[in-house]
């Protein structure tokens, strides 16, 4: 069972959510500001949060900014907000995963299993000793770098574990529901979470959809990386 921080103002969202994940054998801890959860994070383990955006103190989308400044505990937000935009920010800003207000206690659940699934893989699967070489691209699996022409790039946890995935099977076309389950550790899901990723992906490898050079999306089948084709000018 997981140490769970919920940080929700609305004293009867709160109360529900105490009681649910308690009964699920969860040990549960709950704050009801932006502060007072970055100070809970700061002297305590947890294995995931559930934020809520609407704090009174501070906005929760920059509360999940300071939060990923100082750990990288799975963050699932609670929030009233659908909109596309929205949703691409807080995925931006370092969020594992949300859900869009209301939702029911059984789909918490699920999407929390789902992430910790992955934060527990992660940790106790070792990582392979190698270094993955496509092209110019070097991943390096043991320690969690990547470098592009000998420039280190400044990767996500879960930029990297989609990078180092693709850079295993170069050339292959990875369906995406194989993305989901093996990267993000999810049966189910929608495919804005893994364009919004292979987008900041190639932001930073200096591509774009339009022109890529790594990454290739196969529309309706999957994705695949693959070195540049020969003369091609690097970025």
């Amino acid at each position: 069972m997981a140490s769970v921080l919920v940080v929700e103002d609305d004293q009867f969202v709160r109360s529900a959510l105490i009681r649910h994940l308690t009964d699920a054998a969860h040990t549960v801890r709950s704050v009801g500001t932006a502060l007072e959860a970055l100070r809970e994070v700061a002297q305590l383990r947890f294995d995931v949060v559930v934020l809520d955006l609407g704090l009174p103190d501070l906005d929760g989308s920059e509360a999940l900014k300071m939060l990923r400044g100082i750990t990288d505990v799975p963050v699932i937000i609670a929030t009233a907000r659908d909109d596309e935009t929205e949703i691409v920010r807080l995925l931006n800003a370092g969020a594992d995963d949300y859900l869009v207000k209301p939702f029911s206690v059984e789909h918490l659940s699920a999407r929390m299993a789902a992430v910790l699934r992955r934060a527990r893989s992660a940790g106790a699967e070792p990582q392979p000793p190698c270094v993955l070489r496509v092209g110019g691209l070097t991943v390096d699996a043991l320690r969690r770098q990547a470098e592009l022409d000998g420039v280190r790039l400044d990767l996500t946890r879960r930029e990297f574990d989609l990078l180092a995935f693709l850079a295993g099977r170069p050339g292959v076309v990875v369906p995406r529901r194989e993305l989901l389950a093996e990267v993000w550790q999810q049966s189910y899901g929608d495919d804005q979470t893994i364009d919004v990723h292979l987008s900041w992906l190639r932001r930073k490898l200096g591509e774009t959809a339009a022109r890529p050079r790594y990454l290739h999306t196969l529309r309706g089948v999957g994705v695949k990386l693959e070195p540049p084709a020969d003369g091609e000018v690097p970025r």
